[in-house]
């Protein structure tokens, strides 16, 4: 066993170890939230960025696409104008196209009444209706209203798929409807600068950092400063959409095989991020830590050893000094004192050790005493809650049935001594007061008494084995019928109001009253000898009847009583009754080897209840007996 020396370096070695471990995991964990927070904050700042061109680029592209939509409407108003001013041109595609050269439009499409294109300068798109596609059909609501002029946005047209601006209106007198078409050039020039992998080219973005543009609705990247991803699917180069659409304070993600911090924000449709290899991340954090590993183990170095000496002189060497007084005093020599004044504890610990030394001298004293005023077995036992060890006299073991080893056990430690007076007091004797019946292989008592005074317990243990087997011989003598070994109304008597007395113990009860049929029949039939078996055989019936605890009485002459007690349900207990319902009806009573005959008798029954009044019980179970007995006896008149 290592001392107490030993023991407080080796924790103080084990305490540094740790602090230094936590202090350098916590260090770690600041900086590595810290490059986190730096990155993220880069990221937000960069995304500020594209957000900010995005939203410029925006405005542009609103203006061009409203420059464009007048324009093209005011074309179509102008060609409406010339052609209802001169209606032959419609026949001439050539004069038609020159018309179209002139207003700078690329299509100029003509509607009759119906929404069929009849004139203009593609005559492959004659016949086309409104109904053509759906491009087309944007048109379709002018046929109902003439007032409309229409312009549609930037979109693919029915025949070509290619992408057109288109606008229409009626001539001023609503003979036709005029469309023109444009190749929206500008738009599509300003709508390329919107394009997210062109505008990180533009930016002065971290070059350790990649950046990714994420479709919402495709989940496929759109733009990214790593052209060769563009294109791709997040899975291909290892994202996972969740992280990207829920976790905002970034994440980690194997990102082209480099595992790599992720921030992404959502900008429009789309989710712009960015992205940095951990290696550059967290490329200043293994110094960082390194150098504050160095202070960190000097501190703890210096810490230990100081505490470690202090812990030597003010607390180790004053224990040794404790212990040597009481190894004097566990010798016997109850005189010693200790006084040790080094700290306030200290001084405290040598004063409880000496009362606890004046406690035992006076505690002798009061064994002594009452030992020598009787010359019975008598054992008197100790024991402070606050202290472990149980003090007792030699007669102890003897009296409570322990042999030398479980003594021993029971002295180390007052809780198992405890937990064996507990075991103890779970088997009273009902009819005794503190008297206890022990679990041991032969019968013996035992009388407790307890005295508890704050922490302090005082114990008496006497052996009264002798006094109370002498009782219940006595008892037995006056209290049993001689013929059948029951209780005699006497015993059944002092049962009862024993009993009684503790209605809370007996669980489901019930009084019953039995009255032997037939009994004088076979006495002048047979002798009065054979009726005496018949009344032992009725007693051994009551004797074994149920499952629970019962007492059994011969009332007198032919009468017997039965107690039913502890039953746990009152359906248990009627059980019980309808039993000895049927054994009244279904026995037979073999008076010798050679003679047998039925076993019959009456009874009645009456619960128990909160009263304590046996005799009215019994009272009502006798009138309920002599109900069933004459219901028998009528029941058997009808069937003769």
């Amino acid at each position: 066993m290592q001392t107490l020396k030993a023991k407080i370096n080796r924790y103080m070695q084990i305490v540094s170890w740790i602090f230094v471990s936590i202090m350098l995991l916590i260090i770690a964990y600041i900086q590595i939230k810290t490059e986190q927070r730096r990155a993220c904050d880069n990221a937000v700042r960069t995304l500020n960025q594209v957000k900010q061109v995005l939203a410029q680029n925006q405005q542009e592209l609103s203006t061009i696409e409203e420059e464009y939509r007048q324009a093209c409407l005011n074309n179509a108003e102008t060609i409406a104008y010339i052609i209802q001013e001169n209606p032959s041109i419609l026949e001439n595609i050539e004069e038609l196209k020159q018309i179209a050269a002139m207003v700078e439009v690329d299509e100029i499409h003509f509607f009759d009444k119906s929404g069929r294109i009849y004139a203009g300068t593609h005559p492959e798109y004659y016949d086309y209706t409104f109904d053509s596609g759906e491009q087309i059909g944007f048109f379709k609501p002018m046929l109902k209203d003439y007032s409309l002029k229409l312009v549609q946005k930037i979109t693919p047209n029915t025949a070509e798929g290619k992408m057109m601006q288109y606008s229409a209106v009626w001539s001023q007198n609503g003979e036709f409807i005029v469309q023109v078409g444009m190749e929206p050039v500008n738009v599509l020039k300003v709508t390329e600068k919107n394009e997210l992998s062109y505008i990180f080219s533009l930016l002065k973005v971290n070059p350790e950092a990649s950046y990714y543009a994420i479709d919402v609705n495709s989940k496929k990247i759109v733009g990214s400063s790593n052209l060769e991803d563009v294109g791709k699917s997040l899975e291909e180069i290892g994202l996972n959409f969740w992280d990207v659409s829920h976790i905002h304070n970034g994440f980690h993600q194997t990102i082209n095989g480099q595992f790599s911090f992720c921030l992404f924000q959502k900008v429009g449709n789309n989710y712009i991020g960015q992205t940095i290899t951990c290696k550059k991340l967290y490329q200043r954090i293994p110094s960082t830590v390194l150098a504050l590993a160095i202070c960190l183990i000097s501190i703890a170095f210096i810490l230990k050893n100081a505490v470690t000496r202090y812990m030597n002189k003010y607390v180790v060497d004053a224990i040794q000094e404790v212990n040597e007084r009481l190894e004097l005093i566990s010798r016997g020599n109850l005189n010693e004192t200790i006084n040790i004044q080094s700290s306030f504890e200290f001084a405290q610990l040598s004063d409880y050790i000496n009362k606890m030394i004046k406690s035992l001298l006076a505690n002798n004293k009061k064994m002594s005493y009452v030992l020598s005023k009787t010359n019975m077995f008598i054992g008197v036992y100790e024991y402070n809650m606050h202290i472990k060890p149980v003090r007792y006299t030699e007669y102890i073991p003897r009296i409570l049935a322990l042999d030398e080893d479980a003594a021993l056990k029971l002295a180390y430690d007052y809780k198992v001594f405890q937990q064996y007076i507990a075991q103890i007091r779970e088997h009273p004797v009902l009819e005794e007061n503190g008297v206890y019946q022990l679990p041991a292989p032969r019968e013996q008592y035992v009388k407790l008494e307890e005295i508890i005074q704050d922490n302090d317990v005082f114990g008496v243990a006497i052996d009264v084995t002798d006094e109370i087997v002498k009782r219940k011989q006595i008892e037995q003598e006056s209290f049993l019928e001689p013929l059948t070994g029951l209780y005699n109304r006497r015993g059944l008597e002092a049962k009862l109001n024993t009993l009684l007395s503790s209605p809370e113990r007996l669980g489901y009860s019930a009084i019953i009253m039995v009255d032997a049929d037939n009994l004088k029949v076979i006495n002048d039939t047979y002798g009065h000898d054979k009726g005496d078996i018949y009344l032992k055989k009725i007693s051994d019936v009551l004797k074994h009847l149920g499952s629970r605890k019962n007492i059994v009485a011969r009332f007198g002459g032919d009468e017997f009583v039965l107690f039913l007690y502890e039953y746990d349900t009152e359906t248990e207990l009627k059980n019980t009754i309808n039993a000895l319902e049927y054994i009244q009806n279904h026995s037979t009573a073999h008076l010798d080897k050679n003679l047998a005959v039925p076993l019959r008798f009456s009874f009645g029954y009456c619960m128990v209840t909160d009263t304590n009044d046996y005799r009215q019980i019994l009272k009502e179970a006798d009138q309920k007996m002599y109900e069933n007995k004459r219901a028998r006896k009528k029941a058997e008149a009808e069937n003769n």
